[in-house]
């Protein structure tokens, strides 16, 4: 079983420069981190976007989908921002036969202090033993992009009623 890995950005790839928060998306560190990790599943990264996902529109989450749905492997993970990691989510929920997770970090995986690298390996966890279909892996949970909403001042996702 091969596992494709998409980036678009966001956090988990962040360069901060100084202390007034300049920064720029960096090239993507997933390859470096599963390699640190010694990971023993096969895998393939594509850098699909360098965006904070502030800035990802409709048309490049089309892109996204398009990216999901052209490649031959049914695990697919993408590394996206948090900020609206959602909206992508739930713009990949009809793909049949593909079991996807998107996920982040709160903090960049070069810092010291991340949950990068556990997100990831929650991630790379789930991609493996879940159902098709598209899931979140954050804070530790596997969560449904249909009911769930990122709370800012917790700096976490939580499931939502709705």
């Amino acid at each position: 079983m091969s596992i494709r890995i998409f980036t678009t950005g966001g956090t988990f790839d962040k360069i901060y420069f100084d202390a007034l928060s300049e920064f720029r998306i960096g090239e993507p560190i997933v390859g470096q981190l599963l390699e640190e990790a010694n990971v023993s599943f096969e895998y393939r990264i594509e850098s699909l976007l360098k965006k904070d996902s502030l800035e990802i529109d409709d048309a490049e989450r089309e892109m996204i989908r398009d990216a999901v749905c052209k490649v031959e492997e049914s695990k697919v993970m993408i590394i996206h921002g948090t900020d609206t990691m959602v909206a992508t989510a739930r713009a990949l929920l009809d793909i049949p036969h593909k079991t996807i997770v998107l996920f982040g970090s709160m903090q960049p995986a070069r810092m010291r202090y991340s949950d990068a690298m556990y997100n990831l390996g929650v991630a790379s966890a789930a991609v493996q033993f879940l159902p098709n279909g598209v899931h979140l892996a954050m804070n530790g949970r596997i969560l449904d992009p249909g009911k769930v909403v990122k709370n800012r001042a917790q700096s976490c996702f939580e499931q939502s009623e709705h």
